[in-house]
This record gives structure tokens, sequence and C-alpha cells, in this order.
């Protein structure tokens, strides 16, 4: 069965203010389409067509807006929060929708040119079960210069070494690394992803293309200036946030 994927959609996008105060964040519009449909084309492109998204502020706006997905050639099925669970609170909630298998989970509020097809053949270690995740990793911008985790030669991730990069917000996942969490309680990622790494049970790779972080009119509006300017090709803006 071809692995299913999520797009986080549910943020309130507090830092987006005013925008977010009529338009749910993944609606925003960059280079002339909506934010959410930028990673439904990619995941489409890249073979990914079984799509959850979950949503909370102004979620039926989301709804209305993309349907079933068949106007882009994809199935959406949809994970609606009363109120934010945060990521790893929606990612349970969304777990009936993405099954028992490895699933792959885009944050909504980037946009990168990494390769989504290659996630199709996970790392040995992540499919045979030894591990729980394994992370796409950007380098470090500007606003966030001490990143996240660090990424040994091996691949292997942990929290405590250094360098650190930062987490692209792209990542396949096992069900497993979720199941615990109470269903519909707020729960954070990180916590999580720590303790897995703990174990010895993260990998990730180092990505040096074009990743952005759009989380304020400011970089919405860069973002946008971009795309309307060069498509979709960043060349020459590796791992910048704008």
């Amino acid at each position: 069965m071809a692995m299913r994927a999520m797009i986080l959609a549910a943020g309130r996008g507090e830092r987006m203010r005013p925008l977010t105060d009529a338009y749910p964040k993944p609606l925003l519009s960059a280079g002339g389409k909506p934010l959410i449909v930028w990673h439904i084309e990619r995941l489409r492109t890249a073979g990914f067509t079984e799509l959850v998204i979950n949503h909370a502020h102004l979620g039926q706006m989301i709804e209305r807006a993309l349907g079933d997905g068949k106007l882009f050639g994809v199935s959406i099925r949809y994970s609606p929060e009363a109120e934010a669970l945060e990521t790893a609170g929606g990612i349970r909630r969304a777990l009936p929708l993405l099954g028992d298998a490895l699933f792959l989970v885009v944050n909504g509020d980037i946009f990168c040119d990494y390769d989504l097809a290659r996630l199709h053949e996970p790392p040995a270690r992540l499919a045979n079960g030894q591990d729980l995740a394994h992370l796409v990793m950007a380098p470090n911008p500007d606003h966030h210069p001490d990143g996240d985790f660090h990424l040994d030669a091996s691949g292997r991730l942990d929290q405590h070494g250094n360098p650190k990069r930062t987490f692209a917000g792209i990542g396949v996942y096992r069900p497993e690394l979720f199941a615990k969490l109470e269903d519909g309680a707020k729960a954070p990622l990180g916590p999580l992803l720590r303790a897995a790494m703990d174990q010895g049970r993260v990998s990730g790779e180092a990505f040096d293309g074009a990743w952005l972080d759009i989380g304020t009119p400011r970089r919405l509006a860069e973002l946008d200036r971009r795309l309307r300017l060069a498509g979709d090709a960043f060349a020459g803006e590796q791992g910048q946030h704008p």
C-alpha cells in the first residue's frame, strides 16, 4: 500500500495576524496560489496521493477550498480539531486515517524544494521497526541559529551533540511513536522525538536546498516575491528564511 501523507494545518498562525484573523494560515497565498496547494501539488508529483489534513482555526474554509482533493489529483480526508492539539496531538488524533504503516508528515507553514519522492524508500531501520522516525534536517536560519538536533556521520539524530541542524518540518513516522498519547490531548512533538533519540531510534538526513519557514507576514511577502519572479525554483537561496 502506498504511504499516506499528512499536512499539518491546524495552527492558529498568531504571528501572521492580522492576516489570519479572516483566513486560516494554509489558505494564505504566495505566487498566486494558497500555501497548502503548493504542498498538495508537490506531494502529488512525488507520488503521495492519499492525504490527511488536520485543521482547527477556520477549518471549514480549508475543507470548502480543497474538497475531497479530486481537483488536485489526490484524495483528501480531514482530521478536525475543536482546538489545535499541537503537532503530536494532531497526529495522534489523525492516526485512524493514517493507518498502521509508515506515514509522511509535512508542516503546512514551510516552503521547500526537497524531493519528497525520496521518502517512499525509508531507511531500513525505520522500515523494519527499529526506528520510530526519520527527519529531514535543514541548515539553521538566522532566527534559529542554535538548531534542534545533531545529525552524526552515520545518519543518527540526538539532542545532545553539536553542531545542530534545524528540523525542516518533514518526517516519516511509525504510528507507535504516538500511540501512547491520549486522543484529544494537546501534545508537542519535541518530547516524543527526544525520548526516541535517547533510545537511539531516530534517523535523519541533511538537506541543504531551499527551505523557508513562512512564519510572519514579512516572510510570506518575500516568498510571494520569489515565486512571482522565479516560480518554485530557489537557486541560490539555500537554507534561508526570508
